[in-house]
């Protein structure tokens, strides 16, 4: 039976490269969603005070959770914090969905934005990270 063979071979540092550009691109993304929540946060409070109210937040705490969230983008972004950056903005988007869980919206959009976020944040980490391959092969 006669073998298949490829004609155009692939390297695997190409796709490793390419899997490395995905996982800056899918982080880049996510410090800017961060950035901007909370740039809202600390300069336009008004705009999300409503949403505040209803997850019975009180409406100064913008000016606690707005540091916050740009301190979690910001360890994120850097290399060496990443992790810690990583695991910060995972605390963060738990207790969203914990809050909308509370008040009895289970699968609403901010919870499944925030569920999103997440895995965004350690699929951009682990295509960005070898340390964390190695960690989690997802391949033997």
């Amino acid at each position: 039976m006669p073998e298949t063979i490829s004609l155009h071979p692939v390297p695997e540092t190409i796709i490793m490269h390419r899997g490395l550009w995905a996982g800056r691109i899918l982080s880049a993304l996510i410090v800017v969603i961060l950035m901007t929540d909370g740039a809202i946060q600390l300069f336009a409070p008004e705009q999300i005070a409503s949403m505040l109210q209803e997850t019975g937040f009180a409406t100064d705490l913008t000016r606690v959770v707005g540091p916050f969230i740009l301190a979690c983008a910001i360890l994120y972004a850097i290399p060496s914090t990443a992790v810690l950056g990583a695991i910060m903005v995972t605390g963060f988007l738990g207790g969203a969905i914990c809050a909308h869980v509370r008040i009895g919206e289970l699968g609403s959009p901010p919870e499944l934005i925030s569920l999103l976020l997440g895995a965004m944040t350690w699929s951009g980490l682990y295509l960005r990270d070898p340390r964390i391959r190695a960690l989690l092969p997802l391949t033997h």
